[in-house]
């Protein structure tokens, strides 16, 4: 929508919430209804939650409106989707989750709908911890780190667990000692690679500690690693892409190209990338 269009009114809203709701109904009616749709349950239908959330974020990252729309409307086809085995389990509807949203809403904004001061941004999001801790408490997860999702995906779990510790305290001053923590964490696997014979288990332990400091250090660093992330997965398919291209322009085949000529065209493309941005 653009600021000339008109916004959407309530009943227009509510009309289109009606219809996709209605068209669930219909695309689970076990005789009459999709046998794909039908046959999904929470578990099935997850694995496609998490990546209609990853692709709205990507979407975000590629600045699409349209492709934003897009995706919103795939991730909002998933709270329908799931809502909808809820009901027909008899668990609760989609009224109950909008019902359950609403109210925590409510009660984490007191500045907004109650009587206290409007706080600064800062503020806020230490009193939005404190709140989410409250309600933790109140279902007795009184641990510092209970409910932190262990399906999230790990990079994500990662963060949350380092925020959830720093906040008692649980966290190093400043970034020095984080880049120290990395290089001690590569200077291991350094050493477990070295064994013979080597020991995977304990590889893949030193990778994880490593991983787990690089998502601390971005923490540290002020970047959100699941964004860096994301974009140096572009900015690594836009460099490949180049090497392609020169390639092929040369008449050659990738496969048969050597490494060295291949770097040649990475700085290339690195050079050439940069100039255009």
């Amino acid at each position: 929508m653009t600021a000339s269009q008109p916004a959407v009114s309530a009943p227009e809203m509510l009309e289109q919430l009606d219809r996709i709701i209605e068209i669930m109904r219909r695309l689970r009616d076990p005789e009459t209804g999709c046998p794909w749709d039908v046959d999904q349950d929470f578990a099935s239908i997850t694995p496609y939650t998490i990546e209609e959330a990853y692709e709205v974020a990507d979407a975000v990252q590629r600045g699409n409106v349209d492709d934003i729309r897009d995706e919103l409307g795939d991730l909002l086809l998933q709270v329908v989707f799931q809502s909808r085995i809820a009901e027909e389990a008899g668990l609760f509807s989609l009224a109950d989750v909008a019902r359950g949203i609403s109210d925590k809403m409510v009660e984490r904004h007191p500045h907004v709908f109650g009587d206290e001061a409007r706080p600064e941004a800062r503020q806020q999001s230490r009193r939005w911890e404190d709140i989410k801790a409250a309600e933790r408490a109140r279902r007795g997860q009184t641990g510092v780190l209970d409910d932190v999702a262990a399906g999230l995906p790990p990079m994500l779990r990662a963060l949350k667990l380092q925020k959830r510790a720093a906040r008692v305290g649980f966290d190093w001053s400043d970034i020095d000692p984080v880049i120290d923590k990395l290089h001690e964490e590569t200077s291991e696997l350094r050493d477990e690679l070295a064994q013979a014979p080597v020991d995977h288990a304990k590889i893949e332990d030193e990778v994880g500690d490593i991983l787990f400091v690089a998502v601390n250090l971005a923490r540290q660093a002020g970047v959100d690693p699941e964004t860096a992330l994301m974009k140096c997965n572009r900015k690594f398919e836009s460099r490949f892409r180049y090497i392609e291209q020169q390639v092929e322009k040369d008449g050659k085949d990738l496969k048969n190209t050597s490494l060295e000529v291949m770097e040649f065209h990475w700085q290339a493309a690195k050079s050439a990338l940069k100039a255009a941005s």
